[in-house]
């Protein structure tokens, strides 16, 4: 299975927060599994973490990318086409995070690890 960690997902696996779900957490586990984690995610924790309205954002931020890699995940590109089909999708799920990752999570063939029932109305195969 390719899997593709929703922004909290994330953060909750690099945190070893109890928030993740067992199904999430077996997902990303499983070593038959590819993870990917895409530049959006790293976008959404600077934004958020600036914002306030991401605790625990400000342990993950600063080592992120050698974290990623100690995690063995790999990193998602953003392509002209994933942007394109981003800025197509549902306008009334306004959240430009949650519509990159369902972008690449659909166009790639991927199923989305996220708690957010958004994710799943805007197209993308979802688990949690």
């Amino acid at each position: 299975m390719k899997a593709l960690l929703d922004t909290h997902a994330l953060l909750w696996w690099l945190t070893d927060d109890d928030r993740l779900s067992a199904q999430a957490l077996a997902v990303i586990k499983n070593p038959r599994n590819t993870v990917w984690v895409s530049p959006a995610s790293g976008w959404e924790l600077a934004t958020k973490l600036q914002l306030g309205k991401l605790p625990g954002a400000e342990r993950v931020l600063p080592k992120l990318p050698a974290l990623v890699e100690e995690a063995r995940l790999r990193v998602l590109p953003i392509t002209l086409v994933h942007a394109l089909r981003a800025g197509l999708l549902d306008r009334r799920h306004r959240d430009p995070f949650d519509r990159m990752l369902v972008a690449q999570a659909t166009l790639e063939h991927m199923v989305l690890v996220t708690s957010d029932p958004a994710c799943n109305a805007l197209g993308a195969e979802t688990i949690w």
